[in-house]
């Protein structure tokens, strides 16, 4: 069964507040959202801890990552799941996609998270990934592992991180995107928050410090050779709270789509909103929220991936286990993203 979640019926089912910060001034009674209002949304596999989960589809079916997670006091720095048709999840207990860390991670708090994995040209897979530099180990650092099969193990042979503006904070959440021009990008956020001022998410206390989310064009071959310098998209704004992150790009609709959260994760005013342009390098306009806390009986939704160019979304959101995982079908109606849920 599909229920249709706009952004209008996600807005109203935002909690106290939350609503607020995008300016509307509207009053709505028991009756506005209709049947989206008393619906809820059931996260996959049980609402295990999956967070920032991240998605790709091969002949066997559809396969997810997600952020290291502890089994038996060791951790599993990158989680697998797989399902044969997008409804049914069985998480992979025991996988770990990358088992060994590379020279340059934080041995003792490696903190792998929001790894995303696409699929070159020769049938091997890259995976971006985030994680702990032994150099400055309150930074975190994107780099790429390669594998020649999908479930690992990647290996990660650089001694220096691929991407790491130390004195900005560093760089967490990468996520690979082919064009429809077969051109190959990367999007991340500049981790500014890491050297910010204290308060929620350690960036809302002025100065704040700018997250922006940066494109980097990369080899088509390859996926990791640079081309050219990095572009930013957008960056954290007042109504955004102190961060933006968790980027994901897209083409949907006749329009690049940049999904992204704005708002700290520990908090319940964290949210899955986007951003909408006629080219892949912007500019960008934000529109959103997509999910916010309250819609679909969600708390503090966020770090949306979605298949490349297709319409299949995972993002994740507080369950009693952590942050359990959910799925939905997107489409596009003008700058507006609709959700249908599937359950």
């Amino acid at each position: 069964m599909l229920r249709l979640l706009s952004i209008a019926a996600a807005t109203l089912l935002a909690i106290s507040g939350v609503a607020a910060r995008y300016g509307s001034d509207d009053e709505h009674d028991e009756e506005d959202g209709g049947l989206e209002k008393r619906a809820t949304i059931s996260p996959i596999m049980d609402g295990r801890n999956f967070p920032d989960p991240a998605i790709i589809k091969v002949a066997d079916g559809w396969h997810a990552f997600a952020t290291n997670v502890k089994k038996d006091g060791s951790w599993i720095h990158v989680p697998m799941a797989k399902s044969p048709d997008y409804k049914k999840w069985t998480y992979r207990d025991g996988v770990d996609a990358m088992p060994k860390l590379a020279a340059w991670v934080d041995p003792n708090s490696p903190r792998v998270w929001a790894p995303d994995v696409v699929q070159l040209g020769d049938g091997t897979f890259i995976m971006y990934y985030t994680a702990a530099s032994k150099r400055q180990t309150d930074i975190h650092c994107v780099s790429w592992a390669h594998s020649k099969k999908l479930e690992g193990p990647y290996v990660d042979n650089l001694k220096e991180p691929w991407v790491c503006p130390y004195a900005t904070g560093g760089a967490i959440d990468p996520a690979g995107y082919t064009n429809k021009d077969g051109t190959r990008w990367v999007v991340y956020k500049i981790d500014g928050n890491a050297v910010g001022h204290g308060g929620s998410c350690n960036n809302n206390v002025e100065p704040i410090v700018s997250t922006p989310i940066m494109l980097q064009q990369v080899n088509g071959a390859d996926g990791h050779t640079k081309i050219g310098s990095p572009i930013q998209l957008i960056k954290n704004d007042k109504a955004d709270g102190p961060v933006v992150e968790a980027p994901a790009l897209t083409y949907l609709g006749g329009k690049y789509v940049l999904f992204f959260s704005s708002n700290c994760f520990a908090t319940t005013l964290y949210d899955v909103s986007y951003a909408t342009a006629d080219h892949i390098k912007g500019p960008y306009t934000k529109y959103g929220p997509l999910f916010v806390t309250g819609t679909l009986g969600m708390i503090s939704p966020g770090g949306l991936d979605i298949a490349m160019n297709g319409d299949h979304a995972i993002w994740h959101g507080a369950t009693s286990n952590g942050r359990g995982s959910y799925t939905a079908l997107l489409s596009m109606k003008g700058n507006q993203v609709i959700a249908s849920t599937l359950s």
